[in-house]
């Protein structure tokens, strides 16, 4: 360091100040501080510029003032990157964190879509959807293009476009729900939709649009868009328990998924915003309003042309009508009864042929449900049942019901009701096959059987008749004598034999049908009348095949054998012959027609019922109430027997009449008996227990004891 004299002085520290000299100053003045130059101006500190510019004393305010700016815009660039920094670990933590609530990915699977029941007629026509879906499961392939695109049009037009997230959808939607105060539109995508559908509850939570999203990205990753696309034209809802386009199809408008035109097209794929609200078979204006807007939505985007859209606008969609008594679906009902018995356990979908003929169904459907409405109140019957099947055991038509819409009950076989007098057959077999004739003679004389004395309909007595007379004019008095000549067991024995599975009450009482049997059963029983002397299993599955076209179930096979000796049957034939030509079945008789049949009519008009049969043809009808109360005097011979020629002159139609197999029986063939042959003044049967005097009135049931029509099919 040089001293002012110019003399060079090291610099001491600390030596100085104990020896008194002057301290040392070794800070920076103003004058040591190099200021930048300027144009001509110095290097040094203190001199201003050779032009005359302001000095070093004037730059310094504008300079800090530029460096606050910068401080500030920094930190605003610094907290924002922090900031978005930790937004994204805060995001990245809480969708971790709903992804631990779902499977792991790798584990993750497309649940299996419950699988579909779809039950066919002869014909090949559906008959029915059973299952929860409704439907079957359709490719996208088989759908007519105008289908799935409308729903790609006005549920999510960039479809093709997005990973699974949409987010230009979103804010679209987003604007437009505030601008209109509302939800207006969603900003869901397809694949979002089909993860809720297919994995979560339709909540709608800020946890469950998390997880949507994250399984939205994960099907987006494993399947391809139009492998999306299928899997949610197949699980969407479109309401009325319809789940995916085939059940819709159906259920709206009658028809496959596969036939829709565009006006359908557009219709169906406006329904999955608010399927209750806008279902064509229940709010039509709302259901076309929305379809318009799908049309517009697909020609904006070149889907269809304008001429397609004014043609689907002129000729809106409309839902059918179901209004009818729809009692074919007694049959589907019948069909999921049986079909585990065939199959076990469905586990795919699965296609039912059946042995239902449309037209035969629709014959009796009118028969019986146009009756009703004409004599139901005036004679006071509500319900009734049919069942018509061929003579090998093929059920063609099964009305449970007058309207299955009302009542699902089915009728025709879950209910078991007394058959009254069409259980006589079974009663005079027994006595023909003990060695009887029809020409037998009985004395139709008041019986009385430990205290019960049955009478007959006409309140009065013939004296000795034929067992063919007795049997066309169903003189009770005849029926209970000849069920204690031959022992109500060997009655409770034949019936079985026939077809009856129901239990079977041993009584005197049982001649007259006071035990209770379903109509289905009783049709499969008369069934060996019509064929030869055959026995049958009633049956309504043909076959049975898994979607892939495997078949599961083919029925094969020709009945259980013989039931009836061909040399007996010509005899019964001959009897219940005479009941439609001159007997209580009268009004049944079929001009040109070979037919037997036989009334019933139970305690207080509570049950009336016809059942007979041709070569072609075995049918029965019913009529009572379900809380049985009693009719207003309706009897078989009336409205029933009614009913039955009015179906079987419809169903039989255009067919070529037939005799019917084994012919009928006109003289006595001298068979030999079973058994020493009973005479007319024959001692009863030792006595048995019988019900009251009122036949009927008690309805509690006592098992058969012999074996039944199953137990000896199944070797039981």
């Amino acid at each position: 360091m040089a001293d002012r004299d110019g003399s060079r002085r090291e610099p001491t520290f600390g030596e100085g100040r104990s020896r008194g000299s002057v301290r040392e100053d070794l800070r920076l003045s103003p004058e040591d501080r190099v200021v930048p130059s300027r144009k001509g101006g110095s290097a040094r500190g203190g001199q201003t510029s050779s032009r005359g510019g302001r000095g070093p004393e004037a730059d310094p305010p504008r300079k800090r003032k530029r460096t606050r700016r910068g401080s500030v815009l920094g930190r605003i660039t610094y907290w924002s990157f922090v900031l978005g920094l930790w937004g994204v670990m805060g995001l990245g933590g809480v969708i971790a964190y709903h992804a631990a609530q779902l499977p792991p990915i790798d584990q993750l699977t497309v649940p299996k879509r419950p699988p579909n029941i779809a039950i066919l007629s002869a014909d090949g026509t559906l008959i029915a959807n059973r299952g929860e879906t409704g439907g079957r499961t359709v490719s996208i392939k088989e759908l007519p293009p105008a289908l799935p695109r409308a729903f790609v049009a006005i549920e999510d037009r960039r479809f093709y476009s997005h990973y699974g997230l949409d987010p230009i959808g979103i804010t679209r939607a987003m604007v437009r729900n505030l601008s209109s105060r509302g939800v207006a539109q969603g900003g869901s995508t397809l694949t979002q939709q089909l993860a809720k559908n297919l994995f979560l509850t339709q909540d709608r939570t800020f946890s469950r649009k998390i997880q949507e999203a994250i399984l939205a990205v994960w099907l987006e990753r494993t399947y391809s868009k139009d492998q999306i696309l299928e899997l949610y034209l197949n699980r969407v809802y479109f309401g009325s328990g319809a789940y995916g386009v085939e059940a819709a199809a159906q259920r709206y408008f009658g028809k496959s998924a596969r036939a829709v035109n565009v006006a359908e097209a557009a219709m169906l794929a406006g329904l999955v915003q608010a399927p209750s609200r806008l279902a064509p078979n229940r709010n039509p204006a709302a259901a076309e309003r929305r379809a318009q807007m799908v049309i517009a939505a697909m020609v904006e985007q070149g889907v269809i042309t304008e001429g397609s859209a004014k043609a689907a606008l002129v000729e809106p969609a409309e839902a059918v009508e179901r209004d009818g008594p729809n009692t074919i679906s007694y049959s589907a009902d019948y069909v999921i009864d049986v079909l585990d018995d065939f199959i076990g356990a469905v586990e795919g979908d699965v296609t039912v042929l059946t042995s239902i003929d449309p037209r035969i169904q629709l014959a009796a459907e009118t028969a019986l449900t146009e009756a009703l409405a004409r004599e139901g109140v005036k004679q006071g019957v509500s319900q009734g049942a049919m069942v018509a099947m061929a003579p090998d055991g093929a059920v063609r038509a099964l009305v449970g019901g007058r309207s299955y819409a009302r009542s699902q009950f089915n009728r025709a076989t879950a209910a078991r009701r007394q058959p009254g007098s069409s259980f006589k057959p079974f009663v005079y077999l027994a006595a023909i096959e003990a060695g009887l004739t029809p020409d037998t003679i009985r004395d139709d004389s008041p019986v009385t059987v430990r205290g019960w004395s049955p009478e007959n309909y006409s309140r009065d007595f013939r004296g000795p008749v034929t067992l063919q007379t007795a049997l066309s004019l169903s003189l009770n008095t005849v029926a209970v004598k000849l069920g204690q000549e031959v022992s109500p067991r060997s009655v409770v024995r034949v019936a079985q034999r026939l077809g009856i599975a129901s239990p079977l009450q041993a009584n005197a009482s049982l001649a007259l049908g006071t035990s209770e049997v379903t109509p289905l059963e009783m049709t499969a029983a008369y069934a060996a009348f019509a064929n030869g002397g055959q026995g049958v299993t009633p049956y309504i599955i043909r076959e049975v095949k898994a979607a892939n076209g495997k078949v599961l179930y083919k029925r094969e096979g020709s009945g259980i054998g013989t039931v009836i000796d061909g040399a007996r049957l010509p005899m019964m034939n001959g009897m219940m012959r005479e009941t439609l030509l001159t007997g209580t079945g009268r009004k049944a008789e079929i001009p040109g027609w070979e037919a037997g049949g036989k009334t019933g009519t139970t305690q207080d008009f509570r049950d009336a019922w016809f059942v007979g049969y041709t070569s072609r043809l075995v049918a029965s009808v019913w009529l009572g109430n379900d809380d049985n109360s009693p009719m207003k005097r309706v009897s078989g011979g009336g409205l029933p027997s009614e009913i039955w020629g009015r179906f079987m002159r419809s169903a039989l139609q255009g067919a070529q009449p037939q005799g019917l197999p084994g012919g009928l029986w006109r003289t006595s063939p001298g068979l030999a008996p079973f058994g020493t042959q009973p005479s007319a003044s024959a001692p009863m049967a030792s006595a048995r227990p019988v019900p009251p005097a009122a036949v009927g009135a008690e309805r509690s049931r006592v098992p058969a004891q012999e074996k039944g029509f199953f137990e000896r099919l199944f070797g039981g």
